[in-house]
């Protein structure tokens, strides 16, 4: 696979995506980290997280979410709307800012959902909810009715907002709950086609050509999603997306029987793995997300058939992502920033203002579940020996990170 040359020249101990700036008043701490021969990064940015607060605190709250993100290195987040309220009105995405207010030690972002109740009916008064809203998501459930996606993409138009979709088409679902592959046939397992998730992308980047929408696809995980999205952009379709770490990293054959293994969508083929890879080397892939998504160890303990879908990633996402693809050489540690930091600013509009973490990148250590700062312990990654540890995370001037 061709390797991706570097966007910006990398100084020693320190790596610099485009538009950075160690600017006042933390320029003389990320001096001190690289004296201390730390490799300093600009603070990540993840689009797409479930911090699970209002409504399913058990999981995970802002306060464990944002403090489980800066020990990842990440000072920007935008949390998704599955939650109780949905974020459908201005009173309801006033109680989720409210605990952000309170609550956050980094920035968080709310998504509004596009639909009322993400019941897939009724578009949500989106030009009220613009300026309180990162973009418009019904994440966990993909709008089913053509014509209500068609009228959300011209309202979110309208009012200059990104439509984040969850691509699921439930008419091909047939009750499955990992991938239609090797494993599942092997298991007997009941399996989701790959072909649920890029119909519907087919459908709304036809839609996104027709109405001018800037549309993100959430959390892709099949080859011919890729290929899809990559022909929308090169016929001037506005589309980006985003993949997860452990899409690149993990296929449906290194399952086990195990709900830290469940996720929607789930771990498909090697192929598909692959054709994700080379997304991300040749641009095809904006950004990587974690889709973290915290369940408790109840919900979690069940087998794949019965555990809830979702695990977490916010705490082991740029180690393990270092560790696979910068240090095997896929792709280069600029590259990697960008996508987990520039890529995302640009295309949600969310600045980098004066953040930086603080890394030792040659430092190694053990994915251990109990130490994770999230109330989620869920990871497939659990016992994988990682390099890069995050030493220190300043946000907006404020260290809301350092290790012991």
């Amino acid at each position: 696979m061709e390797r991706i040359e570097q966007r910006t020249t990398l100084k020693e101990g320190t790596a610099k995506a485009p538009g950075f700036d160690f600017s006042a008043p933390v320029r003389e701490s990320a001096d001190e980290c690289v004296k201390k021969g730390y490799t300093v990064l600009p603070g990540f940015c993840d689009v797409h997280v479930h911090f699970r607060e209002p409504g399913f605190s058990y999981k995970e709250t802002i306060k464990t979410g944002s403090e489980a993100a800066a020990a990842g290195g990440f000072t920007d987040v935008c949390t998704m709307p599955n939650l109780d309220p949905v974020p459908d009105s201005l009173e309801n995405i006033k109680k989720q800012l409210e605990i952000i207010e309170r609550d956050a030690v980094i920035r968080v972002h709310p998504y509004a959902s596009i639909t009322l109740g993400r019941a897939g009916m009724s578009v949500v008064d989106m030009e009220a909810l613009a300026p309180y809203a990162a973009a418009f998501s019904d994440d966990g459930s993909g709008v089913q009715a053509d014509g209500v996606m068609e009228q959300a993409m011209i309202a979110a138009k309208a009012c200059g907002k990104l439509i984040a979709a969850h691509c699921e088409d439930n008419s091909l679902l047939d009750g499955g709950y990992v991938h239609q592959g090797e494993y599942a046939v092997l298991k007997n397992h009941r399996g989701i086609s790959s072909e649920s998730e890029w119909r519907q992308i087919e459908r709304d980047l036809q839609i996104a050509a027709k109405t001018g929408c800037a549309y993100h696809v959430c959390h892709i995980s099949t080859k011919e999603s890729v290929s899809l999205i990559r022909e929308a952009k090169k016929s001037g379709v506005d589309v980006t997306c985003e993949t997860a770490p452990h899409y690149l990293l993990l296929d449906d054959m290194d399952m086990r029987e195990d709900g830290r293994f469940k996720m929607n969508p789930p771990l498909r083929s090697a192929k598909d793995r692959e054709a994700l890879v080379e997304g991300v080397a040749d641009g095809t892939v904006d950004m990587i997300a974690t889709d973290h998504a915290p369940h408790s160890s109840e919900e979690k303990s069940k087998g794949l058939k019965d555990s809830a879908f979702g695990i977490v990633g916010l705490e082991t996402s740029f180690p393990v992502l270092y560790t696979e693809l910068v240090r095997n050489r896929v792709i280069t540690l600029d590259r990697l920033v960008y996508m987990m930091s520039e890529a995302p600013r640009r295309r949600f509009g969310i600045p980098a203002a004066d953040d930086f973490s603080a890394w030792a990148l040659d430092e190694t250590f053990t994915v251990d579940p109990k130490s994770f700062r999230s109330l989620g312990r869920s990871t497939p990654f659990a016992g994988r020996r990682l390099y890069g540890v995050c030493k220190m995370t300043v946000c907006g001037g404020k260290t809301v990170f350092k290790a012991e």
